[in-house]
This record gives C-alpha cells, sequence and structure tokens, in this order.
C-alpha cells in the first residue's frame, strides 16, 4: 500500500466533513471539469453542505470539454444550492461567515497569481479574500501549465501564506509540460479534512494520477 493509500485510509477512519459548509471556487482549467464535477459529487456525498462558486470564465465560456450552461445546472443538481457568480454575492461570504472552508477547485495559475498579490476582480477572488478576512482556511487545487516557470514565485509566496492550504499536486506530463503540475482527485477529501484543522495534508508533493 503506498503512502498516499495509508494516509486517506487514516484520514478516512478519523474525521469527515459532514455538515461542514463548503465553497468550491471553480476557475478555468476546462480540461478538468470532469476531475472537478467527480470531486464535488464525493464530497457532497460525505455530507457537506456545498456551494459552487464560478469564476467569469466558467460563467460564460463554451469549450469543447464543457458548455457552461452544461455545468451549471450539474453543478446546481449535485449540490442543490444556487451558484455564486457574481462579485456582490462572492462579498457577503466574510461578513455573513457563510462558509468553513473554501475550495477553489482547480485553482488556474491565473487564478494563483491574483490571490497571491491580492487582485480582486472575479467571484473567486473575492470569495478567497471574504474568506481570509474571517482568518478561515482556503484550499487551493492547482492546475497551471506553468507551476514551475513563471508561477513558481506565486506559488511559493501562497505556501508560506497563513490559512492557505495546498491539495497534493504532481507533474501531469513531465515530457511534453514540465513545468506543468495539477492536483490529485483521491487527495481533495483528505486535504480538506487536514486543512478545517489547519493543517497542511502531507505529502504535499506526489506523483500526478492523470
Amino acid at each position: 500500500m503506498s503512502l498516499y493509500e495509508n494516509q486517506q485510509n487514516s484520514q478516512n477512519s478519523q474525521s469527515n466533513i459532514a455538515q461542514k459548509r463548503i465553497g468550491v471556487a471553480i476557475t478555468g482549467s476546462f480540461c478538468n471539469f470532469d476531475s472537478t464535477l467527480f470531486c464535488v459529487e464525493e464530497i457532497v456525498k460525505k455530507g457537506a453542505q456545498v456551494t459552487a462558486i464560478l469564476s467569469y470564465a466558467v460563467d460564460t465560456t463554451d469549450t469543447r470539454f464543457m458548455k457552461a450552461e452544461e455545468l451549471k445546472k450539474e453543478l446546481e443538481n449535485i449540490t442543490k444550492n444556487p451558484i455564486v457568480n457574481t462579485i456582490v454575492d462572492a462579498e457577503p461570504i466574510g461578513p455573513q461567515n457563510l462558509f468553513d472552508i473554501i475550495l477553489v477547485l482547480p485553482a488556474t495559475g491565473n487564478t494563483l497569481a491574483k490571490i497571491a498579490v491580492g487582485i480582486t476582480d472575479t467571484p473567486v477572488t473575492m470569495a478567497v479574500k471574504s474568506q481570509l478576512r474571517n482568518d478561515k482556511p482556503v484550499l487551493l487545487a492547482m492546475s497551471t501549465n506553468d507551476a514551475l516557470g513563471n508561477n513558481a514565485k506565486n506559488i511559493g509566496q501562497l505556501l508560506n501564506t497563513k490559512k492557505i492550504f495546498f491539495v497534493p499536486f504532481g507533474q501531469d506530463d513531465p515530457i511534453k509540460k514540465p513545468k506543468s503540475m495539477v492536483f490529485l482527485p483521491d487527495q481533495v477529501i483528505p486535504a480538506i479534512e487536514e486543512a478545517l484543522e489547519d493543517k497542511q495534508l502531507q505529502p504535499m508533493l506526489g506523483i500526478s494520477l492523470y
């Protein structure tokens, strides 16, 4: 049994996320939307109360992977909650203390960079800002082609930022995309459980399952 499997079994036996209020903030790594929907469904199955928060790109962009309306319908069917897709709707997250944790899934390099330098210009970055003002956890599920390139400095800053945690990640295609890093889907729920306890799930760096 691998180290990851041991860790996951340990996490599953020790804690759960039932009744936790989780905001799942989705940004435009469109090729990972199948994994995103799978993870959201698994979180809901654990008994969590989930609300989807969409970046403007996700809210309006049709791609070969999925149409925007199809994604939104799937999310509403899974979560049974209305979608947050404007800055105005995301702003009350902090003042009204709406979530126990926010999971950015997937978190693009563009969004990681904005969070690192404090840019708030989408519903997702507003949600993160509102969550952090309450000193509550934000969990990032990275998906970016330049994690080991121009975005490395932003990721390094976020790794050293209070209340920000990462879903373990690995290289998805080291030969064709040597700077690309992607979250490990099977580590999302264990990472949520740890972040709720103010801990980073370890090991953080692994071999991608893609």
